[in-house]
């Protein structure tokens, strides 16, 4: 199976293991699935630790390094995930999480997230 994990899941599994539940880790170690990041995390990052949040100090391209060498794939955004983001009800005004959401619909990867807000959306989506 296909997964791609949310921003938090991400930073957690690569900076904060212990937050992780017992059911994300089983996920993100059972070899038969297949990990991605989206470009939308990192440019979240990106943002939000130029703006000083302390939940994003980390480096995004120490963090793009290192999820490529633990091998996980990269899910550029493409303009059929940006039109998608139309069909969405509003449920959330995050544009980050509505642009995963829009991902995992449009490519049928299941979007892993702890966020019950992004949850209710329609599609592949699996609350941690």
């Amino acid at each position: 199976m296909k997964l791609l994990l949310d921003t938090h899941l991400l930073l957690w599994a690569a900076g904060e293991p212990q937050r992780l539940s017992a059911e994300a880790v089983a996920l993100l170690d059972a070899p038969e699935h297949e990990l991605f990041f989206s470009a939308a995390s990192l440019w979240e990052i990106a943002i939000k630790r130029g703006l000083g949040r302390a939940d994003f100090q980390v480096d995004p391209r120490l963090l793009r390094r290192g999820l490529f060498d633990n091998g996980y794939g990269e899910l550029p955004i493409v303009s059929d995930h940006a039109v998608a983001i139309d069909a969405l009800p509003p449920l959330h005004r995050d544009p980050f999480d509505r642009i995963l959401v829009a991902q995992a619909t449009v490519e049928g990867i299941t979007l892993l997230t702890m966020d019950r807000q992004v949850a209710q959306y329609p599609g592949p989506i699996r609350l941690l």
